[in-house]
């Protein structure tokens, strides 16, 4: 409870003064404690805005500083692709797939049920790009289905945060006929043994796109919608590289797409965490 009260009217005009003073000093020894109490229980967690040690719902220093690694990395990746250096190409591409599951995982992602399976997710992409790595059909295959599986969990998770069925058929009208139109125009260069699995990729992460959508509707920041969209097209990258083969080397767009878009999904994952401990805050604050 609050501060002991001081007995005002057993005090004498000569020590009125010092009541106050003692009275004053009693008052801040326990706000201080209270202020303490409630920084020390929270000091982890990101986005907790309670007393003055609080920090702010953004990214702090340590998430900055693998946002920075991860961006560095993809810069050093396309360099390397650029420039045929494999194994510089392989330690790039570990560091920067790497560096979007530690921001999910240092933004909270493990403290909700969003954040964990979106977290799932990428673990899942970070599957597909080491399998990736390889240059066989078969590697090519199953990474394809460990991302099938990653854009299967960024669904569920946005379904588990929430999604607004106008925004998400609103969604439909753009994404839809931009999917079939990439299908066919995949579809002659595409194996006739890998028609399916593409056809049915490009369903899923279109499907993705659209929960993502419809998750911004329902209130997700808007790092989601736009994470989405970025994989989405860096996808096209990377099925342009795989069948079509132009000329113009698509990962020098690809890439820098598909880490940027990943690594915004990451710091989403501890936005329902940011929200709890801000509405915290409000509530703590009338």
């Amino acid at each position: 409870s609050g501060p002991a009260r001081t007995n005002w009217y057993r005090c004498d005009s000569h020590a009125r003064a010092l009541c106050i003073a003692r009275r004053a000093e009693k008052t801040r020894r326990w706000l201080t404690r209270n202020e303490f109490a409630k920084a020390r229980r929270c000091r982890n967690t990101p986005g907790c805005r309670h007393g003055p040690m609080a920090d702010s719902s953004g990214p702090d220093r340590r998430q900055l500083a693998i946002l920075a690694i991860g961006l560095l990395a993809c810069v050093v990746l396309v360099a390397s692709q650029f420039g045929g250096w494999r194994n510089a190409a392989v330690l790039a591409k570990l560091i920067a797939s790497s560096s979007f599951v530690a921001l999910a995982i240092s933004s909270g992602a493990a403290r909700t049920h969003f954040g964990r399976i979106l977290l799932a997710g990428l673990a899942l992409s970070w599957i597909g790009d080491m399998l990736l790595l390889g240059r066989s059909q078969a590697l090519f295959l199953s990474g394809l289905c460990a991302f099938l599986l990653a854009h299967v969990a960024y669904i569920a998770a946005f379904a588990v945060r929430g999604i607004s069925w106008r925004w998400a058929i609103a969604a439909t009208v753009p994404v839809v006929p931009i999917s079939v139109l990439v299908s066919i125009w995949l579809s002659p260069h595409v194996p006739d043994s890998m028609q399916l699995p593409v056809w049915l990729y490009t369903a899923v992460i279109s499907g993705m796109v659209i929960g993502a959508i419809g998750a911004r509707g329902a209130g997700a920041v808007l790092a989601v919608p736009l994470g989405a969209l970025l994989f989405y097209f860096s996808d096209l990258s990377v099925a342009a590289g795989q069948f079509v083969r132009p000329d113009f080397p698509n990962f020098v767009w690809g890439l820098p797409f598909y880490y940027v878009g990943q690594l915004l999904l990451a710091w989403s994952a501890g936005s329902v965490l940011h929200a709890r401990q801000s509405s915290a805050g409000e509530s703590d604050s009338r």
